[in-house]
């Protein structure tokens, strides 16, 4: 078993995109590219900076890569808003991303502060 496989954080983050990415199919044609494809690939990206951080040799390099992902929580938030706005989120769904989202985000602020 790879090291992030028993982090925490690291499942919330995949179950997290796997949520998400259910959620934008949702989304028209137009906007499936610019919001659907974008949002997927943010969420996307916590779960595997979080995997490449653990990978690394340093607590500096570490701390890079947990920082980067937490940088992919708060555009996925944004990006919520937005879905949310175009009415492709329900208040209760983003509701449930928002608060899961905040709580990978104080996870990894943990991460970074070991």
């Amino acid at each position: 078993m790879f090291k992030f496989e028993r982090l925490e954080v690291w499942k919330k983050a995949v179950e997290t995109y796997e949520l998400i990415s259910e959620e934008t199919f949702k989304i028209n044609q137009k906007d499936q590219y610019s919001l659907g494809e974008q949002i997927r690939r943010s969420s996307l990206s916590i779960s595997t900076n979080i995997a490449e951080g653990t990978g690394r040799n340093s607590s500096k390099e570490a701390k890079y890569f947990f920082n980067i992902a937490k940088g992919s929580v708060y555009e996925t938030v944004s990006l919520l808003v937005i879905m949310k706005k175009r009415g492709y989120l329900e208040e209760e769904k983003f509701r449930e991303f928002y608060n899961i989202c905040d709580e990978i985000a104080m996870m990894l602020s943990g991460l970074m502060n070991k």
